[in-house]
């Protein structure tokens, strides 16, 4: 893959140890990282699957649900504006501050060390729905037995094979940023903040013990376990369904019910189609938040070089303009 100047910034080319030190372990994931990905997974998930009952026991306070949505939500413009749209595509250009702080709130996603996510998608989208792709959901096959269990890779599966994408081919500019590695190979320690910032400010607000369990219970593991299957969903849901109005050289497809709780990511055929795009709910109603973020960053002057997509630009990817084209 050959990525473009404007990905790959600044820096002298590292040492061997500088980059196989990028994130957490190389180009093969060791047992110890399968087991923490495994209770990174599991353990939110099973406080997902507790959810209802346990509210329907308890109740559930107007601290904890604030503490959720706010912990949600900032993670996951981590991900959206942060690891996708800029580490991963340079939709814009951020200054150092900003850049930083994007690595960080990312990485509370709980959903990987920055470089490999990068490095992940950009191979993604080099072979997407094709053979080389990580996680697309066609692996198996086209018929139905086939298709579910593709969509059981896509959404989960590929994050436990052995075999890792290569980091120095992928994400070059990340591993040479001495702060973004940093920031990637301490992934372990953004994730203990990310899980006990609401324990803590649960227990502090009602100064009690049971105050600061209900708020790990809601903020720290149903948000996350939420989080983490509404951004595996864009990887698995939005490649086998959805509408298509734009021209991809894959099966991405926008499916609307996910764009609020995705931040707009769920708005994926224009994006496959125009992956540069700071924005990618393009037409009329689709609600993207990560694209307004993106502009009220560009207002403060923390962002620069944004790459909004033009009426041409987005005529030119319609389905309908190239069939009448040809």
């Amino acid at each position: 893959m050959t990525l473009s100047p404007d990905l790959i910034r600044g820096g002298s080319a590292p040492s061997d140890e500088a980059e196989t030190s990028a994130t957490l372990g190389g180009e093969q994931k060791r047992s110890i990282e399968q087991i923490a990905l495994l209770l990174f997974i599991t353990v939110p998930f099973v406080a997902l699957l507790a959810a209802v009952p346990l509210a329907w026991g308890w109740g559930v306070s107007w601290l904890d649900l604030g503490l959720m949505a706010f912990m949600y939500f900032v993670a996951c413009h981590g991900i959206t504006v942060g690891f996708h749209r800029h580490f991963t595509h340079g939709s814009f250009k951020a200054r150092r501050p900003l850049r930083i702080a994007l690595a960080i709130a990312g990485s509370m996603a709980v959903e990987g060390p920055l470089v490999r996510w990068v490095a992940d998608h950009r191979k993604h989208h080099r072979f997407s729905d094709a053979e080389g792709d990580p996680h697309s959901p066609w692996r198996f096959g086209e018929t139905v037995p086939a298709l579910l269990k593709g969509l059981c890779w896509a959404h989960v599966g590929w994050l436990f094979d052995a075999e890792q994408t290569d980091q120095r081919k992928y994400a070059p500019d990340l591993v040479k940023d001495r702060a973004l590695r940093a920031v990637s190979r301490q992934f372990v320690l953004w994730t203990v903040v990310s899980l006990l910032i609401p324990p803590l400010v649960g227990g502090l607000v009602t100064w009690s013990w049971w105050g600061a369990f209900t708020a790990f219970f809601w903020g720290s593991l149903v948000r996350v376990a939420l989080l983490h299957h509404v951004t595996w969903s864009i990887n698995s849901i939005c490649h086998a369904v959805g509408k298509r109005p734009f021209r991809s050289r894959d099966r991405s497809g926008n499916v609307w019910w996910l764009a609020v709780l995705s931040c707009g990511e769920s708005w994926h055929n224009l994006h496959h189609a125009d992956p540069t795009s700071a924005r990618h709910g393009v037409l009329r109603g689709q609600v993207d938040s990560s694209a307004r973020l993106i502009r009220w960053f560009e207002q403060l002057g923390w962002a620069t070089d944004v790459r909004w997509p033009s009426e041409d630009r987005i005529d030119a990817r319609r389905k309908e303009n190239l069939s009448n084209a040809a």
